[in-house]
């Protein structure tokens, strides 16, 4: 809330308040003089009389009440320009103790609920000494600068090795039905609306239940794409992760592009094809695009590039879509999920990802690996 708002709010309620008062006052100093039958000699209608009664004193008690426990309100909370006055009020965050604020309350109330949470899950769904020391390295390493951003590479690298290092943790709760269940309930309140109730994706959305990933199905990449997300920091001065190709090869190498992938693509195979476009993009993807996609056209998972020749297309496999990825790029955006829900859930929400194409009940970490 701006300075103005503020203000404006504190002095129109002090206003109030002193206005009624006042009027109050004034009303118990001045009493009108009156008649010999307790009337004030008011008459409405030529039938009713006024009498000047005092007021209940439950009313008195409300009222005047209302206004101590209205300053003890200001006093408590930064309500008396907040800007200037904190309020007395506190609240813990973080281990520290700080002035009471809307965002402070919800911070201590998530850490609380964290708490909570935390000692659910070591107790009822991954009950594994070796898996909470884990996770408490990862916590710990994390609080060395809670904001991602900031962090530093090798700091970042660190956390990511421990982040992979609960891989197999996860194979373990995919086998627990109701982590599961837990998991599930976690997909549907922040990932069904880009992903779909099932899991099965939309243009744009990758499925999630086919088997086919860009950067990797396994427990640790799982477990790096929630923590991280994925193209998240985009710099629009620099070329997309599929970088727009029109001004590189012309509107021709374009569709001689388009033409060649249509060619490998299992799902096109009655597409008709023009085949002095396709052996011209053969040429151009040889030369631009293996890099990432590599010599046979199958992906590679260290650089998040798609097989093109499974018939699996995120943003679409006809001719048009084709030609308008290559000729203007795509910028597919996860969002890091670590801030919001933290090592638990994720580990939660993975192992749920992850059995959706991975149906195989697994033994447990410290059992596996006897």
């Amino acid at each position: 809330m701006s300075i103005f708002w503020s203000s404006w709010i504190t002095i129109l309620s002090l206003a109030c308040w002193l206005g009624i008062l006042g009027v109050l006052l004034f009303v118990l100093r001045n009493k009108p003089d009156l008649e010999e039958d307790g009337t004030t000699g008011h008459t409405y209608d030529d039938v009713i009389q006024e009498y000047d009664k005092p007021l209940p004193k439950w009313w008195l008690v409300i009222f005047f009440g209302s206004i101590v426990w209205g300053l003890g309100y200001f006093l408590l909370f930064p309500a008396l320009f907040p800007h200037a006055f904190n309020g007395i009020a506190t609240v813990e965050v973080d281990g520290k103790t700080v002035p009471w604020s809307s965002k402070n309350e919800l911070y201590s109330d998530l850490e609380k609920n964290n708490k909570v949470f935390t000692e659910n899950f070591n107790t009822n769904f991954l009950p594994n000494a070796a898996a909470q020391k884990q996770l408490a390295t990862l916590a710990s390493l994390q609080a060395k600068e809670p904001v991602k951003s900031e962090r530093s590479s090798e700091l970042s690298q660190e956390i990511q090795t421990n982040v992979e290092a609960l891989a197999p943790y996860v194979k373990e709760l995919s086998g627990n039905q109701k982590a599961l269940m837990a998991g599930e309930r976690l997909f549907l309140q922040n990932c069904a609306v880009c992903h779909g109730s099932t899991a099965q994706g939309a243009p744009g959305y990758p499925n999630l239940t086919d088997n086919d990933w860009l950067h990797g199905g396994e427990p640790e990449n799982i477990l790096v794409t929630l923590h991280n997300g994925r193209h998240v920091d985009l710099d629009p001065t620099q070329p997309l992760p599929m970088p727009a190709q029109r001004d590189d090869i012309g509107e021709q190498g374009v569709r001689a592009v388009a033409e060649y992938v249509l060619s490998i693509s299992k799902n096109q195979e009655k597409t008709e094809l023009d085949p002095v476009k396709v052996t011209e993009g053969k040429a151009i993807f040889e030369e631009k695009c293996f890099i990432c996609h590599g010599q046979d056209a199958k992906g590679m998972v260290s650089a998040g590039a798609p097989n093109l020749t499974d018939g699996i297309w995120l943003f679409g496999g006809d001719r048009e879509m084709i030609q308008e990825t290559v000729r203007n790029g795509r910028a597919g955006v996860m969002p890091e999920w670590e801030t919001k829900l933290g090592n638990e859930r994720i580990m939660l929400l993975a192992s749920y990802v992850y059995s959706l194409s991975n149906n195989a009940v697994v033994a447990p970490a410290d059992t596996a690996a006897k």
